[in-house]
């Protein structure tokens, strides 16, 4: 049977699927807009089940803060072409709003949110019918503090959310923020430094010293030596401070600087370039 172009339209607004495929499954449902929905959410996860072993190494990363809570969420697809697409883009945007507004915790919390007239998870389900590249939700992180920024770097493959433990002015966060996605620190503080890592760097540094012809009862002090410079490349309140106009300070510094108690208490930093 003929379908007219209003159907399409709102078949397609319902769904975000293309026009023609739109057309196709209001032809095939025989103008039954419920059975075209269905048909074309059916293509969606044959879509999914057929490219399952396919890598999604492409995708859009954004971040959103509001208030005390920040995330950072990665629509992943196969190429870099779906990746900028408008309306890849937007379901991205709309699925971090909404992990945003209702402050999730995990994925699966936001694959259960409701969408359209399903979930998040079907609704990247048929996006991926609609591109016919596999799809899925990858790199979510939250954080949670007195203040919280958020950062995205342009291309969407590099985002930021960062929190602080006492007000900071918007400028100044979004700052560390960028540093954060500049210099990518391992940590806050070398306290909050994987143990594993410590003892890790520590024996490359005691390896570099015996190399050297270093003396062993010194090498423990040389290795104690150069993970204090270690610390200051990783960790983020140890890092030079490069976003300011003055590359003299640590961020440390420079957020008591503006109050002598502020500290950057947790981020997440999540990006698709490789590193």
């Amino acid at each position: 049977m003929a379908v007219t172009m209003a159907e399409i339209t709102h078949l397609r607004k319902m769904t975000g699927a293309g026009m023609m495929d739109c057309k196709n499954a209001l032809t095939e449902a025989e103008g039954d807009m419920d059975k075209a929905m269905e048909i074309l959410r059916k293509k969606g996860q044959a879509v999914a089940a057929k490219r399952s072993d396919r890598e999604a190494g492409e995708g859009c990363v954004l971040a959103v803060s509001d208030k005390d809570y920040a995330a950072v969420l990665a629509l992943k697809c196969e190429t870099d072409f779906v990746a900028k697409n408008a309306d890849f883009v937007a379901l991205a945007k709309e699925i971090i709003n909404l992990a945003v507004k209702n402050r999730c915790k995990s994925l699966d919390e936001i694959k259960a949110l409701p969408m359209g007239n399903g979930t998040v998870e079907q609704a990247v389900t048929d996006r991926s019918g609609v591109t016919g590249e596999k799809m899925e939700l990858d790199g979510f992180g939250y954080v949670e503090g007195v203040e919280t920024a958020s950062y995205i770097h342009a291309g969407n493959r590099l985002a930021v959310a960062v929190a602080f433990n006492k007000a900071i002015p918007a400028d100044k966060a979004h700052g560390i923020a960028m540093q954060i996605a500049a210099m990518a620190p391992l940590s806050v503080t070398p306290e909050t430094l994987a143990p594993e890592v410590i003892e890790r760097e520590k024996a490359i540094a005691a390896d570099k010293a015996r190399e050297e012809g270093k003396p062993e009862n010194m090498i423990e002090k040389i290795a104690t030596g150069r993970l204090s410079k270690f610390y200051k490349e990783v960790c983020l309140m140890e890092q030079e401070y490069v976003c300011g106009d003055d590359k003299k300070v640590t961020v440390g510094e420079f957020l008591r600087a503006i109050d002598k108690e502020l500290v950057v208490t947790n981020f997440v930093r999540y990006t698709l370039n490789a590193e």
